[in-house]
């Protein structure tokens, strides 16, 4: 169906962009995202299982996966 709808500008850049990314459409687009946006909504909230280092930071539980020294240097290499 067409129409017509005002789109915020960073609304609308936003959409431009992650069509852009996907080689679709604006049009498509900003239907996959309204359904994605509806389908979070209805999900329950995940809990965040947040702990304390003993010097008091903020620490995620342990995943299994360690992220080393060496992965993070490499990471920024490909970023740059």
């Amino acid at each position: 169906m067409r129409t017509n709808v005002n789109l915020a500008d960073d609304a609308r850049q936003f959409a431009a962009l992650y069509a852009y990314a996907r080689g679709i459409t604006l049009g498509e687009a900003i239907t996959d995202l309204i359904r994605k946006g509806g389908k979070a909504a209805s999900l329950p909230a995940e809990k965040v299982d947040f702990r304390r280092s003993a010097a008091g930071f903020p620490t995620f539980p342990p995943s299994g996966r360690v992220i080393t020294t060496e992965m993070v240097n490499e990471a920024l290499e490909d970023f740059i």
